[in-house]
């Protein structure tokens, strides 16, 4: 069967692989047939969700018990209230189980088999598109999760030295103050120059010397790295020290940290639902 009938045919209606290819093959390579022979069959009840946006959900963590590696999974649904029922949560367990047993990160590879089929049958069920967006994985050093505000931010965090509660201490600070780097030479150039446009744009720099305005943002852009930078952020804790103060005093130093929160960067469609009825009377008046 064609690769190109097959994607034509997962893209129109959000199916596993081998239904698409066998719903062509039963078809005879008619895409449309085989979305006519699926349609009788309620198999694209669930495709018919995938064109909705998912950006509700919950995060999930998992730790070893040697602290040796973490994992974190984000898993998507329509609405809050699907994310808080049981058959769904029962879901995310399954991924997150899998994920850390097998310790993969890919997505498309980790949902092969039965939880691509538990998935699509939730989806029957439920009536809702749900997806598995993303896993992230830490390995090596000492390793703690926190997850928090009902499962809609999870943190993991790597540690040279330390125990699991000073990673977790540090989770619940990322969790709360959302850092964007681990340290401020981790800071991308392109984000450190777009940065300094955006200060050298700013009203109060007009009209001063050059020497003046570059003082004045090396000060600022300083200042955006010390704020943004995690080692250097108060600890929400004691305020009084800094991350890597904390750190430090428990033997630690931070290596690196993950932080996912529930639906970040989808862009929810705006439905206008005036819009949407007067459509479909008109639809039934045609």
């Amino acid at each position: 069967m064609s690769a190109v009938l097959v994607k034509e045919l997962r893209d129109r209606t959000g199916l596993g692989m081998m239904e698409c290819k066998k719903a062509l093959a039963e078809a005879g390579g008619d895409v449309e047939l085989a979305i006519e022979n699926l349609r009788k069959l309620s198999g694209l009840k669930a495709a018919k969700k995938e064109g909705r946006t998912a950006a509700d959900g919950v995060v999930s963590v998992k730790v070893a018990a040697d602290n040796s590696y973490a994992v974190a999974v984000e898993v998507n649904s329509e609405t809050d209230f699907v994310a808080r029922d049981a058959g769904f949560l029962a879901f995310v367990n399954s991924v997150l189980d899998k994920a850390f047993e097998t310790k993969q990160t890919d997505v498309a590879a980790l949902m092969v088999g039965e939880l691509e089929s538990a998935r699509e049958a939730l989806v029957q069920k439920i009536g809702e598109k749900i997806s598995v967006r993303r896993i992230s994985l830490v390995e090596g050093g000492v390793n703690g999760g926190y997850v928090h505000l009902n499962n809609r931010i999870a943190v993991l965090v790597q540690l040279d030295g330390g125990n699991e509660e000073v990673a977790k201490d540090i989770a619940m600070h990322v969790a709360a103050v959302n850092p964007t780097v681990v340290s401020s030479d981790q800071m991308p150039a392109a984000t450190v120059e777009k940065e300094k446009e955006i200060i050298r744009a700013q009203p109060d720099m007009a009209g001063k010397p050059a020497e003046i305005v570059e003082k004045m943002i090396v000060g600022r852009i300083n200042k955006f790295l010390k704020e943004a930078s995690l080692v250097d952020q108060p600890f929400v804790k004691n305020p009084e020290q800094t991350v890597a103060q904390f750190a430090k005093a428990a033997g630690a130093t931070v290596k690196s940290f993950v932080r996912l929160e529930v639906g970040e960067g989808i862009e929810k469609a705006v439905v206008d639902f005036a819009a949407e009825v007067a459509a479909q009377v008109a639809a039934s008046k045609s």
